[in-house]
């Protein structure tokens, strides 16, 4: 029998109570890899009332037990309990490989622990008024109350925690809302935090199928006692989103899409820049926002670079990861996402691009690495998400070129720039138009104190940090006796 992963609201983890459930299938095999209990409406209103309750004392405790809580857990994660469940369930609901699902377990603990050292952030501040003669002013970041996050399958478990942890250090309560494709990953955020000492209805953790999601979603949005959203997922669902959200005038938080550029200058380090090149565009089989999707490569070295990139990806093979351990990369997540993949590519091919790597066809959910060149704006393949293995190159001659040639996309979430001169690196940096640039690194990078969201557009707003997730409130205390208009 599969593994059922229940619904958890205030405390407890519970079935749907319609009794309804889904399957999880694993992208690669298809095959049922696990249940989810499939959440009703009366479901989602009873962990919103479950999180608005919580909220009343969790509002007030105080920052050292919030801090300490994410210390806690930040230990517990380290265990070999954690890795292995982590692990287990990523691979087996995504078609992850061993390392994809290492990673997102090894990363958290340091998320956790830097995010606990921001509480001091919360402190406030006093200052004498500017307007006022001896009257004092208190501002303070106070919570907002119960906010929903919706987490996605790609990197589940980091980015569920993701969802839920500055909130909480906020003070605010929380629903969780999970992907219908990887709802066990993503439920052990709350076994964490119920081991860390979480008190009940601080998190609350629903799943539903797939046919229920819109409807659901749009009702919780809705709901008075949900006071913000973060979101992380595609640039299409973000924009429904923020539609239901903005009905309400009520902030929202979106990580969507990505097609980040990588710069390569003619003084790069060349073997170097292809080998993060690689690794970022090809981990995860391209399933990752922030993977290197179109390199933009001066002319000098553009053969080299090319070569080089091709070289290393034909090392890389796409198929069964839970039973082949030679294989270096998974299925796609769906099988139309990897038709959807084929599809973008003959159509750069009927429109000049030329064919590097690549058989254009997919077998099922699988996707060999594909390389193609001469892909312009324009084209789907290069101003599109296509979230797969497939990876464009685009040749210039000068820095100018290289910068309108980056800046010509609807996304905004990750960069690189690759060249010997640091400092002049950093002047160009400074002209992509790009929330993250990482000079002489690769794209897949990103500060946990600094967050991780685009500059608007395709690839959303905000940054999941303190102020997306408080409200700023001012106190002032006036003075005995100040004179007034009309009444002296």
């Amino acid at each position: 029998m599969p593994p059922l992963t229940q619904l958890y609201i205030n405390g407890r983890f519970v079935p749907s109570s319609t009794g309804e459930t889904f399957e999880v299938r694993n992208p690669y095999s298809g095959e049922v890899v696990g249940l989810s209990s499939s959440a009703s409406s009366a479901d989602c209103k009873a962990a919103i009332d479950a999180a608005s309750e919580a909220f009343k004392t969790w509002e007030h405790s105080t920052l050292n037990q919030r801090r300490d809580i994410l210390l806690k857990a930040a230990d517990l994660i380290q265990s070999d309990k954690y890795r292995t469940k982590v692990g287990q369930s990523i691979q087996e609901e995504t078609a992850a490989a061993t390392y994809w699902g290492n990673f997102n377990w090894a990363l958290t603990s340091n998320f956790l622990r830097t995010q606990a050292g921001t509480i001091d952030q919360l402190r406030g501040e006093i200052y004498p008024s500017g307007s006022v003669p001896g009257a004092q002013v208190i501002t303070q970041r106070r919570a907002m109350g119960v906010i929903f996050g919706v987490a996605p399958w790609n990197a589940p478990f980091v980015l569920s925690l993701r969802a839920i942890v500055v909130p909480i250090l906020c003070g605010n309560t929380t629903v969780l809302k999970s992907s219908e494709y990887s709802p066990r990953s993503q439920s052990i955020v709350v076994e964490l935090f119920e081991e860390a000492g979480l008190p009940a209805g601080v998190v609350n953790f629903i799943s539903m199928s797939q046919e229920s999601a819109p409807t659901l979603t749009a009702e919780i949005i809705a709901h008075p006692a949900v006071r913000c959203i973060n979101f992380t997922g595609s640039d299409r669902v973000g924009k429904i989103i923020a539609m239901e959200a903005a009905k309400y005038l009520k902030p929202c938080v979106l990580e969507l899409g990505g097609k980040a550029p990588a710069i390569v200058l003619n003084d790069a380090n060349i073997s170097e820049a292809a080998k993060a090149i690689v690794s970022s565009s090809m981990s995860h089989s391209g399933q990752i926002c922030m993977a290197t999707a179109r390199v933009i490569v001066q002319s000098g070295v553009a053969d080299r670079l090319i070569s080089e990139v091709k070289s290393l990806s034909k090392n890389l093979h796409a198929g069964d990861v839970l039973n082949d351990e030679s294989v270096a990369l998974g299925a796609l997540f769906t099988e139309g996402s990897a038709k959807n993949a084929i599809s973008v590519i003959k159509d750069a091919q009927a429109n000049g691009a030329e064919l590097i790597l690549g058989d254009v066809v997919s077998k099922g959910a699988v996707l060999q690495p594909h390389l193609l060149r001469n892909v312009k704006p324009g084209m789907q393949l290069w101003d599109r998400e296509t979230f797969a293995p497939v990876l464009v190159f685009a040749v210039f001659e000068t820095i100018d070129e290289a910068v309108e040639m980056a800046n010509a996309s609807d996304y905004s979430l990750s960069a690189s720039l690759w060249s010997g001169d640091v400092y002049a690196a950093q002047s160009i940096a400074a002209r992509v138009h790009s929330g993250y640039i990482n000079i002489n690194g690769p794209t897949v990078h990103s500060e946990p104190s600094d967050g991780l969201v685009g500059l608007g557009g395709a690839s959303g707003y905000g940054r999941f940090h303190i102020e997306d997730f408080t409200d700023k409130r001012v106190i002032i205390c006036h003075p005995v006796g100040r004179k007034l208009p009309l009444v002296g």
